[in-house]
């Protein structure tokens, strides 16, 4: 246990403990350099000698502080101090959805989307960055104060291997998907098989497998089919249901590709509860391969697959995600939903309507033999020399029909059965018909066609005269210019964005544009400013490279480039400078480039030369290239170098500092002050010619008297 008080990397404090898991312990900690509080994971000293699973943790944790996302528990820092590993992250202030589920007992469906929708969305940009959870579940998931849906817990999972079904390993084997339990490979879609469980729980308040030991319960992971939940909770929507068993099926190819697709559905079963969209994909694979002919390739180009899926459909913003959990409307909208699903009673009622359906059913299969025979036969060729109205005629052309005043959809359905498809070339108003109706058509009602032929239509924009033009309402206040917008016959809706040069809630912009013609009663959309977006840009100086970037980012810019330099103040790794001023305020996005420190500028080493025995100049010309200084220590008597040469230099060999000392003797040639053996005993009258005032030198060097 880290003891509070303690900081970590000179920088984050340690506060109070705040939570504990199998195999870390997280704190409430103060960033001291940024003044904010973060919640700070300690890697359990039981693990710090496993020098692969600290260097896994290490390596998962940097690639986890490289997500950036509203429904990620954003990862600041990484490191290493006193033995300890640690890993920096942000602090959300709210519980686990564990303990929401615990608290509530079981969640109502659309509070169950609502919080699907969010997790998967932070999962999702997990995946897409490469990384797997491998340890999704309620005890992971934060729901904030706020309603905000954060999940945590990247890279620790990561790390772990996939070979062990111990709940330390695993960090909870009730939500391992069966490929983890097996020590199979797993990707994406195991995080789906935990989502699933996770759905699961959150639906019926319990998971669907549990036992007396880990192993147990991955078994039934492996070998069980999955309770279906409406056995659990009766008045669960029928497709949320299937999402459910969808997620969790043994095999990973019968599950979601992705948690994109994941979430497609959980937003259509908000608008559909009870619909059978959810396809899982049969045991063993996908269907036999179906060879299409020329007439359903036709069929397709004339779209007469008007029964397609549109997904589109569904991506709206009914659902709130933004939610305050703690409010339960009970589902008022589905206390008539049928319990029981797939009962075998069978009502009285419906018995007497499938015998009335059974009987219409065999009279109309007689009535078709009947016509079919009668028609080879000739019998219903003519009748009266009356021909049947949608006879195709001997050349296989069909009659068009009048789709004029219909709408597109209707349209369509009838050319589809017709064998024809329909092209809209284009919008226009029209005196007779209003807005969405078809006013004309090419070929004209009546007329035979070939089969697969698309018949061109022009669709009313609104009656003539119904239009009026859109007014300037830029600039002014929302209220204002809703107010403008309504007195000219339009519906007003608004949306917003930031704008660093319109003042907040002032209008942008209008769609339609001001100016164009649009229907009486349509909507027009208004963009409102929210301001500037400009954030305060963080001073990242004296950081550490990766912390500099991860503290950018979470601040909502991106880092520009980074480039590095000498510096004899700053210590190598740690940013010397950033291109944006801290403190100031910048536009979201914009690119900060940083400055990162390689230490002090290594010396510059010049290979000594020896100049002894050489004239001073020599070693003088060398220094002044090589940006060396001399000193002359002193001039000095010697008869073995001549006088101007070098007798001696310190230093003589190896290696110097660019700009550093030689220092040298230089000779000042024989000691002249004597004549040879004049003072050293030569003398002809025993040293006594200082008291000879008469006494006079030979050239020898001898003394001689006068």
């Amino acid at each position: 246990m880290v003891k509070d008080g303690i900081v970590l990397g000179k920088r984050y404090a340690v506060l109070s403990k705040i939570g504990a898991g199998g195999m870390a312990d997280v704190y409430k900690g103060r960033d001291q350099m940024l003044n904010r509080y973060v919640a700070i994971k300690v890697l359990k000293k039981q693990y710090k000698e496993d020098e692969n699973f600290v260097r896994k943790f290490r390596s998962e944790a940097q690639a986890a502080a490289g997500l950036i996302h509203p429904n990620i528990v954003n990862v600041y820092d990484v490191g290493e101090d006193r033995g300890l590993n640690y890993m920096v992250m942000e602090l959300v202030e709210g519980i686990t959805l564990k303990e929401y589920i615990e608290r509530k007992g079981r969640l109502s469906h659309k509070e169950t989307i609502s919080i699907a929708i969010q997790m998967c969305s932070g999962i999702g940009a997990a995946h897409a960055s490469g990384i797997i959870h491998r340890d999704i579940k309620p005890q992971n998931i934060i729901i904030s104060k706020d309603g905000k849906v954060k999940v945590t817990d990247f890279g620790i999972a990561k790390a772990i291997t996939s070979n062990t079904v111990s709940t330390n390993a695993m960090g909870s084997v009730h939500y391992t998907s069966p490929e983890q339990a097996r020590g199979g490979f797993s990707d994406q879609r195991s995080d789906i098989y935990s989502i699933g469980i996770t759905l699961f729980e959150m639906v019926t308040g319990q998971v669907p497998f549990d036992g007396e030991t880990t192993v147990e319960v991955a078994m039934k992971h492996l070998q069980q089919e999955i309770t279906p939940p409406s056995e659990l909770v009766p008045d669960i929507p029928y497709s949320l249901e299937q999402i459910i068993l969808k997620c969790t099926q043994k095999s990973s190819e019968r599950r979601y590709e992705s948690t994109g697709a994941l979430i497609q559905d959980l937003k259509h079963s908000l608008v559909d509860p009870d619909g059978d969209f959810v396809v899982i994909p049969p045991i063993g694979g996908m269907t036999d391969t179906v060879i299409m002919t020329d007439k359903d390739l036709d069929d397709i180009r004339n779209g007469n697959a008007d029964d397609e899926y549109d997904t589109d459909e569904y991506d709206t913003d009914e659902y709130d995600t933004d939610i305050m959990y703690g409010n339960d409307d009970n589902d008022e909208d589905y206390e008539n939903y049928e319990s029981g699903r797939g009962a075998d009673e069978v009502n009285p009622h419906m018995h007497k309507i499938m015998k009335i359906l059974t009987i219409v059913v065999v009279a109309i299969i007689v009535l078709i033999l009947v016509f079919t025979v009668g028609k080879a036969a000739g019998v219903f060729k003519s009748f009266g020399g009356i021909t049947t109205q949608d006879e195709e005629d001997k050349s296989g052309k069909v009659t068009v029909p009048d789709v004029r005043g219909m709408s597109e959809e209707d349209a369509k359905a009838l050319l589809n059965k017709k064998g024809l498809g329909i092209q809209v070339v284009t919008r226009k108003e029209s005196k007779k018909y209003k807005a969405g109706k078809i006013s004309k058509q090419t070929p004209e009602a009546g007329e035979k066609v070939s089969k697969h032929t698309k018949i061109e239509v022009v669709v009313s924009s609104g009656l003539v005269g119904s239009k009026k033009a859109i007014p300037d309402v830029r600039g002014m206040s929302e209220t204002e210019a809703q107010n403008e917008l309504e007195d000219a016959g339009f519906k007003v809706t608004s949306s917003f964005q930031y704008d660093d040069s319109v003042e907040s809630g002032k209008v942008i912009s209008t769609t339609p544009e001001a100016g164009t013609k649009a229907e009486k009663g349509s909507t027009v959309t208004m963009l409102v400013s929210q301001g500037s977006n400009k954030k305060t840009v963080p001073d990242v100086r004296g950081m550490a490279d990766a912390t500099a970037q991860s503290t950018i980012k979470s601040y909502g810019f991106n880092v520009g480039t980074v480039t590095y330099d000498y510096s004899d103040s700053v210590e190598k790794g740690m940013v010397i400078s950033q291109t944006v001023e801290p403190g100031t305020k910048a536009s979201a996005g914009t690119s900060i480039s940083i400055t990162v420190s390689n230490g002090p500028k290594p010396e510059e080493k010049i290979d000594i030369q020896n100049f002894v025995g050489q004239q001073e100049s020599a070693l003088a010309n060398w220094a002044e290239e090589n940006e060396l200084k001399i000193n002359r220590i002193r001039r000095e008597n010697s008869d073995t170098y001549p006088l101007g040469y070098i007798i001696s230099m310190t230093p003589s060999s190896g290696t110097i500092s660019k700009g550093g000392t030689i220092s040298y003797v230089l000779s000042a040639g024989p000691d002249t002050s004597q004549n040879t053996g004049g003072n050293t005993g030569g003398n002809s009258n025993n040293g006594n010619n200082n008291n000879n005032q008469n006494g006079s030198n030979t050239s020898d060097g001898t003394t001689t008297g006068q």
